[in-house]
């Protein structure tokens, strides 16, 4: 009978290439067969960093079992699923499309994922936007090439482990199925998104790219058609909507249609930028990590004037990228490569956005918290000087209303440029942060610290749109066929969440169109 046992241990031997034959030692098993890590997280509270593993086994039955696998079928003559994007929600999709006996369609507004690569150069370099191709907008969607966390608190809307194997039958490393803070890396990503796109392929689907949803046509309350890059007019009865937090024209062209969409709260700030030593010397409490342990991470949370301010999307070892979609702003974002190995550690520091907080952007409608997104990246664009060269300041000089007189070197490639962004974020929001700031060099001894780098703005952290839909059938509360999915939507808020909507979704389409 399988039993499950807590086992403490070095870091040594926890991170070490040969952790499951010192497993396999400790509990006296046959071979690495008779177990499963169930997770494995650090202990750093004393001096004496320690490594839990939390482990699955028995001794008398093999009990490891392999990666999910995508159902070896072909469903090209079945009934076609029409899914716009192809970021995790989307291929997702797809996947459980061809498990349900759906052939599945996805439309990709943005390139194939080794061809983003030129646009995102060019970003980083040149400093030329592409709309339809940047770390936003292609296959694989944001999270391809801004990091590939894993991790999720959302694990009651699916089945999460489920995402897990698939990812590791795709690729990925199989530590991403017990680490407490799951990560695969940029560097890693593409290879994966490339297997999932030739599965859904080899399935009987059909992924086109640079194929833009420009019009959807409704007509008594349901879907009967949309319509590709203005051109391609194709009739259908149901679409499933996973275009990502960032499809503005979107969200605009629904309005315009006078679908059914609502304010969405979400979060504005900076991106926050240290030295991976440093955050490794307060968090480990040591003067090196040593050889085993990884780069360490951290999360913030601070309450301001009944506000929350809290630290997004940490990176360590990581890279602070532009991820503007569109030329006129200037947006950031992080991500780490798998070895976390860079010489910076990164992270969000944002604070809550509410309606009553913009009221001159209530003109807009449901579309005002989009308006102060692009009018937050518009203002940072000319601060920097009309590029994607970042407008950035010192963090205590920030703390002091204080413009700095230089700048450190960061990990942002296009450049930064000194501003004060008191002068340049919003009062409610830099005040928040300022406050916050001091409280988190309170709590976390050595992080307020003048050689940390503010880049501004972080405002893509979520959708400031949500699209209602129903909790049970999933489609839009008044548009039948219409299955708003994932981050686009207001529904989910990572790599892992967005898969599991969109893979719920379809199961919910399944039961309605069997």
């Amino acid at each position: 009978m399988a039993e499950i046992i807590e086992l403490f241990t070095t870091p040594e031997n926890g991170y070490s290439e040969g952790l499951n034959d010192f497993i396999v030692s400790q509990l006296q098993l046959p071979s690495d067969e008779h177990f499963l890590i169930l997770k494995r997280s650090i202990d750093a509270r004393k001096r004496n960093i320690r490594v839990l593993l939390r482990i699955e086994y028995d001794k008398n039955v093999k009990i490891r079992t392999s990666a999910a696998e995508v159902p070896d079928r072909s469903v090209q003559s079945k009934k076609k699923i029409h899914i716009i994007g192809a970021g995790p929600a989307g291929l997702f999709a797809g996947l459980k499309a061809i498990e349900k006996g759906f052939s599945p369609i996805i439309y990709e507004r943005g390139k194939d994922v080794k061809s983003r690569r030129r646009d995102l150069a060019k970003i980083n370099k040149d400093h030329i936007v592409n709309p339809e191709s940047n770390y936003c907008f292609g296959e694989g969607g944001a999270g391809t090439y801004s990091d590939g966390k894993l991790y999720t608190r959302s694990k009651k809307r699916g089945d999460v482990r489920e995402v897990l194997q698939k990812l590791v039958h795709f690729g990925a490393p199989e530590n991403i199925l017990f680490d407490a803070h799951p990560h695969i890396g940029t560097n890693k990503l593409p290879q994966i998104i490339e297997n999932i796109r030739h599965a859904i392929l080899d399935g009987g689907g059909s992924i086109q790219f640079n194929a833009k949803l420009t019009d959807v046509f409704i007509q008594n309350n349901a879907i009967t058609g949309f319509e590709i890059n203005q051109e391609q007019k194709i009739e259908a009865t149901h679409l499933i909507l996973a275009t990502g937090h960032s499809a503005r024209d979107v969200f605009e062209l629904l309005h315009e249609r006078k679908v059914a969409l609502e304010f969405k709260p979400f979060a504005v700030g900076v991106r926050i930028e240290h030295q991976q030593n440093l955050i490794d010397k307060i968090q480990y409490k040591t003067a090196s990590r040593g050889e085993f342990l990884p780069p360490s991470s951290y999360r913030l949370v601070s309450q301001i004037n009944g506000r929350g301010v809290y630290s997004f999307c940490m990176c360590p070892g990581g890279i602070i990228a532009p991820c503007a979609t569109n030329q006129e702003e200037v947006v950031t974002n992080g991500w780490s490569p798998s070895k976390r190995n860079n010489p910076w550690a990164n992270s969000g520091l944002v604070t809550e956005v509410r309606h009553s907080d913009i009221p001159q952007f209530h003109k807009y409608g449901p579309l005002a918290g989009m308006e102060f997104q692009r009018s937050i990246e518009y203002a940072c664009w000319k601060a920097g000087g009309e590029s994607q060269v970042v407008p950035a300041q010192r963090m205590i000089d920030f703390t002091k209303n204080k413009p700095s007189s230089t700048l450190p070197e960061s990990s942002y490639i296009p450049g930064k440029k000194s501003v004060n962004l008191n002068s340049v974020l919003p009062d409610f929001i830099s005040e928040s942060l300022r406050k916050a700031m001091l409280n988190f060099g309170a709590s976390m001894k050595g992080y307020l610290t003048n050689e940390a780098v503010l880049h501004a703005p972080e405002s893509r952290t979520s959708s400031p749109v949500r699209i209602p839909r129903d909790k049970t059938t999933m489609q839009h509360i008044s548009i039948n066929g219409l299955y708003p999915c994932a981050e686009g939507a207001g529904y989910a808020g990572g790599i892992i969440s967005a898969a599991v909507d969109g893979k719920n979704c379809i199961t919910a389409l399944s039961t309605v169109d069997k």
